[in-house]
């Protein structure tokens, strides 16, 4: 087990608290997701972390349209040069 110290200390961004305006960012990011009904499950599901004003995306969305679609959506909101995607698009089951 992983002493409390020791987490405390390796904790990424996104776990570490955010500002007031970095909720309100990522709540916006989140809003006109979910609000897309268009988009999968998965697409609904992406993580979003916002870090004084910087915005990552992460998680698997199920096609690159819909890649695209969740970091126009992000960019439009958080401005040009904001967003680092981290999106993985799902393998095709056949």
């Amino acid at each position: 087990m992983v002493p409390a110290t020791a987490l405390a200390q390796t904790q990424t961004p996104a776990i570490q608290k955010m500002s007031k305006a970095d909720r309100e960012l990522t709540a916006k990011i989140r809003r006109s997701v979910v609000s897309d009904k268009t988009l999968s499950v998965a697409a609904h599901n992406v993580h979003i972390a916002a870090q004084d004003g910087a915005v990552t995306l992460t998680g698997t969305v199920k096609s690159d349209d819909e890649k695209k679609a969740v970091e126009d959506k992000a960019t439009q909101i958080a401005g040009d040069g904001k967003v680092t995607s981290e999106l993985t698009v799902a393998p095709a089951s056949n």
